[in-house]
């Protein structure tokens, strides 16, 4: 899995940062999704500078192979609360997402019958 950390300007990126951004989202994800995800992008930003108050906002994106990107935000007063309040939203929404394809393979149709190409048979005339 790929991962990115990208900062505005008054975030300062450093390795640190980056290594333990990474540790939050990938225990996060681990358990049911490492395999499923091919890219995750990690998007922080200081909303008010230096004014305080919830000024944290991190957006995640995960990429799925063959998939649009599941995008999740959450706003904080720090960093760290952002990061792993986003990357408990990511887990539900991929958890959703992942789901409903898995639940198309098996579900029955609307109609009841398990083959839709069978035909009620009508009796002869």
């Amino acid at each position: 899995m790929l991962f990115q950390l990208r900062t505005d300007n008054h975030i300062r990126n450093r390795e640190g940062l980056a290594e333990g951004i990474q540790a939050d989202v990938e225990s996060a994800l681990l358990p049911n999704y490492a395999e499923r995800v091919h890219r995750i992008e990690v998007y922080l930003q200081d909303l008010n500078s230096k004014k305080g108050g919830i000024d944290k906002r991190c957006a995640i994106e995960a990429h799925l192979p063959g998939h649009q990107p599941v995008t999740v935000t959450h706003e904080a007063p720090n960093v760290d609360v952002a990061v792993n309040g986003a990357a408990e939203k990511l887990n539900r929404a991929l958890e959703h997402v992942l789901g409903r394809l898995e639940d198309k393979g098996g579900r029955v149709p609307m109609s009841g019958n398990a083959d839709s190409s069978e035909r009620p048979i009508s009796p002869k005339q």
